[in-house]
């Protein structure tokens, strides 16, 4: 998006600079103000035990349309002007790759190994896809008439049904991990199961949504075929010689190893190497990002420099709330009209449909109680920050318009924001693991 933004600009160097001195203050009192707004809700979140990120999304959804046009004198241009857009769009993207490195690094399949949970994790992590994914596929060919052909990118109905189908199939597992953290279940089997599955889920639906992407974006059957091509060597080189390269260089025995120094540039610059490569493909930048994550050997860097993967996971925490607000931007509550809000409310039941009934019904039939298959039905049910990224992939495509956008950021909210109280209500975690989450909620950050 910002890409576009910025090759439309003047290219002069004289011209670039004399446009740019005059919006530099406005550009950073705009960023105070977005830090600003995200840190108070932020802290209002934690208050009503609710992750702190949501109070971050809400605070970017405010700083839009959705609140601001709601008073007099153009008070949004005012507040973030639009000649500092085309920056906070930049740092926007930038938050979003250092994230989904974090993600990616984070991505662990060790709950899988237990004997005991193999069956009912892949059972109730398939079955939570393919609902939702089919549900929202239909969703989505339901409501094709109802979408802006001035605003889509793609004919037809396919680009949109597999789209919304793999948006429906997320699960927000950053969000999902601290709201177990913030509530001693982190360590407990139905924390452990519901983040295995969430892991799945995520690493399906991020496969889905590259080859989304691929069919959206290839003009023909040769294009179709490059792009695929690409993606599979350049996973490939990052399986086979990236991880390989990275434990042979961040290897402490090495002369040049000493601190962390070292390993905090290789990550930064593989990091954006990665997200560069596949933007250059064709995919979006995060793809890349998250797959460069994924190979990063933990050993050496869990051993030698543990603190430089939280180092890069502050730094995207503190740009995030720019992507929120750059999020905000295009979400409009206040213009949905009648189709809008019936819009809404059918995502909203779909989603939430889709993940809970496949999610407990799968538990239901590997043998779980029909307590701890309800709960998982609700972990499974937040979409959060997860879900903002894919959808804005989506806008950026045009497989999506700007009021199905701003249905389906609303629905991201809602099911993230009703899991707390829900699992409250269902599942009262016994004394034992309310000590062992003692801790944890002292750390269940943002």
């Amino acid at each position: 998006m910002a890409t576009h933004l910025l090759r439309a600009a003047p290219t002069a160097p004289d011209t670039l600079a004399a446009a740019a001195a005059p919006s530099t203050g406005r550009f950073l009192l705009a960023l105070a103000l977005i830090v600003t707004v995200a840190f108070a809700l932020a802290r209002l979140a934690r208050k009503v035990r609710q992750p702190a990120v949501m109070g971050e999304i809400i605070g970017g959804i405010l700083l839009g349309p959705s609140l601001l046009s709601l008073f007099p004198g153009n008070v949004q241009d005012h507040l973030i002007p639009p000649s500092s857009l085309p920056y906070l769009q930049l740092l926007s993207q930038l938050g979003l790759v250092l994230f989904m490195f974090g993600v990616g690094y984070q991505f662990d399949v060790g709950h899988l190994r237990t004997p005991t949970a193999k069956r009912q994790v892949a059972a109730v992590s398939l079955s939570s896809v393919a609902l939702p994914f089919g549900l929202g596929a239909g969703l989505a060919v339901w409501l094709h008439p109802w979408l802006s052909r001035s605003e889509l990118k793609v004919d037809g109905r396919l680009g949109p049904a597999l789209f919304l189908g793999t948006a429906m199939s997320i699960t927000a597992f950053p969000v999902l991990a601290r709201i177990l953290a913030e509530r001693g279940l982190y360590k407990d089997r139905l924390g452990s199961i519901s983040l295995a599955c969430a892991a799945v889920q995520d690493f399906l639906a991020w496969c889905v949504l590259a080859a989304v992407v691929v069919v959206v974006r290839a003009s023909g059957p040769w294009p179709l075929a490059r792009m695929a091509l690409e993606s599979a060597l350049l996973l490939a080189a990052l399986v086979l010689l990236v991880r390989p390269g990275l434990t042979w260089l961040l290897d402490p025995a090495r002369p040049w190893a000493g601190g962390s120094a070292l390993s905090h540039a290789v990550l930064v610059v593989g990091v954006l190497l990665s997200a560069a490569a596949t933007d250059a493909i064709g995919l979006h930048a995060v793809f890349g990002a998250f797959a460069f994550g994924a190979v990063v050997p933990h050993r050496p860097i869990d051993e030698f420099a543990p603190e430089v993967p939280e180092r890069i996971e502050q730094t995207s925490l503190l740009l995030l709330p720019v992507f929120f607000t750059v999020t905000g931007l295009s979400v409009d509550v206040s213009g949905l009209g009648g189709r809008g809000l019936l819009m809404t409310a059918a995502v909203l039941l779909v989603a939430c449909t889709g993940k809970f009934v496949g999610a407990y019904t799968a538990a239901r039939l590997t043998a779980a109680p029909p307590r701890e298959a309800a709960a998982l039905g609700v972990l499974l049910n937040a979409r959060g920050l997860t879900e903002l990224v894919i959808l804005n992939v989506g806008l950026g495509l045009g497989v999506i318009d700007t009021r199905l956008f701003t249905a389906m950021v609303l629905m991201a909210v809602g099911t993230t924001l009703m899991t707390g109280p829900l699992l409250e209500r269902w599942w009262n975690p016994p004394a034992s693991v309310e000590r062992v989450g003692a801790g944890a909620r002292g750390t269940g950050a943002a």
